[in-house]
Order: C-alpha cells, then sequence, then structure tokens
C-alpha cells in the first residue's frame, strides 16, 4: 500500500475531534486577527476562544491562509517519506488557500505526486471531503483511484446557513449593504448556500422557527444522506438545535444529526450567531436494467 499523506488547511473543522490525529491528517492553520491580536486557529486559538473575542468586535475578523512558504515546509517535511500528497483546500473562491498550495507545489519540481483539490467548500463540509480521502486512501491502491473518490465526494456535499445579523456578511461582501437596510426594516434574516465554491445568498427568513423549518426542507431534498451535521454557535445543545433534532428525527427515523459548534473561520466570515446544516449525499449506484 502507498504511504499517501493528506493536508489540509483549517478551514476544515471536523466533528469528530480526534479524527486527524487518528488518520494522520495535516492541518496547516489559518491565522486570524481579531482586532489588534493574530492567533494560529485551532493552535492558539479555540471557537470558543474566538467566539467570546469576537462577541466585543464591530469589525470582522481578517482571514489569512496559509502561505505558500508554509505549505512549502509542509511538503517538504513529508516528502521525504511519503509516496504521494493529496492536499484539500478551502474554496478558491472565499480564500486563497488552494493558490498559495499550488505556488508551493510548483516548488518542488524533483517530487511531482502532489495532488491539490479544491474542496469548493469549507468547515464541515471540507472536513466530510478531507475523511472521505481518509477512507479512499485506506480502500484504494492507486493515487489515480483516490483522486477519483475524493472529486466524485466534491459533487455530494451541500451546505446551508443562516445568520442572526448581517453585519460580518456585508463586509465580507457575501450580500451587499442595501440588503442591510431592508432586512433591518423588515426584520428578515439571510439563508446563505454554497453555489460554485462560493458563499451566496438564497432566500430569508423572519424567525428561527421559520429557519428550522427551512433546514428541515433543504435535508428532506435528499433521498439517502451518508453523512450530516447541524453548526451552531453555541458549544452547548442550542434551543434551536433541539428543535431541529426533533423534526429531522420525524423525517429520517434512526438516524442521529450530531451537533457541533462551528470554527473560527466560518464565524469570520458569516457572523457569531449563525446555525447551518451540512450534508454528504450517499453516492448513488446505478441502476443496471439489462438483464
Amino acid at each position: 500500500m502507498q504511504n499517501v499523506q493528506i493536508v489540509t488547511d483549517s478551514c476544515a473543522h471536523f466533528a469528530n475531534a480526534h479524527l486527524a490525529s487518528q488518520y494522520g491528517i495535516t492541518v496547516v492553520p489559518n491565522k486570524i486577527t481579531i482586532g489588534s491580536r493574530t492567533y494560529r486557529e485551532g493552535v492558539d486559538l479555540s471557537p470558543e476562544e474566538a467566539f467570546k473575542l469576537m462577541a466585543h468586535e464591530t469589525r470582522a475578523p481578517v482571514i489569512e491562509p496559509p502561505s505558500a512558504a508554509d505549505y512549502l515546509d509542509v511538503f517538504t517535511r513529508l516528502a521525504r517519506t511519503a509516496d504521494a500528497i493529496i492536499s484539500i483546500h478551502v474554496s478558491r473562491e472565499i480564500l486563497p488557500s488552494f493558490q498559495r498550495g499550488k505556488q508551493a507545489a510548483q516548488q518542488l519540481a524533483g517530487y511531482n505526486k502532489i495532488m491539490l483539490i479544491d474542496s469548493q467548500s469549507l468547515t464541515a463540509g471540507q472536513a466530510m471531503l478531507v475523511r472521505a480521502a481518509a477512507k479512499a486512501v485506506e480502500q484504494n491502491d492507486t493515487l489515480d483511484e483516490i483522486v477519483r473518490v475524493i472529486r466524485g465526494a466534491i459533487e455530494r456535499i451541500y451546505a446551508v446557513f443562516y445568520t442572526e445579523s448581517m453585519n460580518y456578511i456585508v463586509q465580507n461582501k457575501i450580500i451587499p449593504p442595501s440588503q442591510t437596510i431592508l432586512g433591518a426594516m423588515l426584520g428578515i434574516k439571510p439563508f446563505l448556500t454554497i453555489e460554485e465554491g462560493r458563499l451566496k445568498p438564497m432566500e430569508k427568513v423572519r424567525t428561527r422557527i421559520q429557519a428550522v423549518e427551512r433546514l428541515v426542507e433543504f435535508a428532506v431534498e435528499f433521498t439517502d444522506i451518508e453523512d450530516a451535521v447541524i453548526l451552531q454557535h453555541k458549544p452547548y445543545m442550542s434551543e434551536q438545535t433541539r428543535m431541529l433534532q426533533d423534526r429531522l428525527a420525524v423525517e429520517f427515523p434512526g438516524r442521529h444529526f450530531p451537533y457541533m459548534l462551528y470554527g473560527p473561520s466560518l464565524a469570520a466570515l458569516i457572523g457569531t450567531d449563525a446555525s447551518g446544516l451540512v450534508v454528504l449525499e450517499s453516492e448513488t449506484v446505478p441502476v443496471d436494467d439489462d438483464f
């Protein structure tokens, strides 16, 4: 079996905190500036600490993905023993992590088995792709087969987010400022999705109950779910998450929908009062009609 090493950036936020160490995944941290201080995500800044710090800031934190030099250091170290490296990045439409990884890979001219993959996602969706990559490494013999499995999973990851405030998403140019004024006047809250790797507004709701119903409607669009996680802005189960789990239990008997506090990178983009649902749809096997 080949020694294939997996690398990702800290935008990938795992529901299972031990998954990265379990599979030997290298997570290269983003740097996040909150106020006047800069932190390494996941190293000297936990999600709980980030939410506390951001609560006192009106300006959206600044996310700085790993530099090309950061990736070069990681790739160079892993290349000494690895047969191949697969580096999975946050969507290039959101942050330039992929581009910087590519710059680093180009500097290792004598080592050409570095596969860079744009997840076209972030947070739990990116983490689901990393997990799929780790399983593919265990179950497939060639690099081509592993990459094929990963690229196939990209097309099956979906996410929606509901946020109570528009402050950060306006500053990050996810919605135009004019919608903030309208939203304040009408008391509406935005729903966001990831489309072609970009965070985009999809619709609006007025209440948390409506938000829960819309999240349920999103979930029931899938006939077969391989993995799913509820994202919330509190370290303990929120009332909204409890409502959502109760509704999902009716629609999906026997399936558990875990929840987790989302990571600092997503909070810096959409705010510290959001909720969401990320789904990895099961891979469908074509039905052979030839008898």
